[in-house]
């Protein structure tokens, strides 16, 4: 049988999680907080990515007591309106996160690359 040239590449797929007693930040709350920092508003991030306002409210509160720190800096709506934006301590966390993640991804492929690159050689299913 031949190689199916359609056939998606095999490749490594890497998830950095930071626990505490319990699993603490990720990457589901690297992407809710950088949706709150392009909407300023919790409910907007909350509605961009398909979470209802109050399990995004949920994990950042887990996120922020397993951590020991505060992530946003939110005000009540009103006249003026609400809105949340990240404390210094998240912007720092968020952009460590993903240079970190990019670094392991950087070495997770060249050790995917090396380690397994026999597969890509093989033509026929057995």
């Amino acid at each position: 049988m031949a190689e199916n040239k359609d056939k998606a590449k095999l490749h490594p797929k890497l998830t950095l999680q930071f626990f505490t007693d319990e699993k603490c930040f990720g990457p589901g709350v690297a992407i809710l907080l950088e949706k709150i920092k392009e909407n300023n508003s919790i409910r907007k991030a909350s509605f961009d990515i398909g979470m209802s306002y109050s399990k995004a409210w949920t994990i950042i509160k887990r996120a922020e007591k397993n951590l020991g720190f505060k992530l946003l800096s939110s005000k009540t709506g009103g006249v003026d309106g609400g809105g949340a934006t990240l404390t210094e301590n998240a912007e720092r966390l968020l952009n460590s996160y993903r240079q970190c993640e990019q670094e392991l991804l950087k070495y997770c492929d060249s050790k995917f690359a090396e380690n397994f690159s026999w597969i890509d050689n093989i033509s026929v299913l057995e």
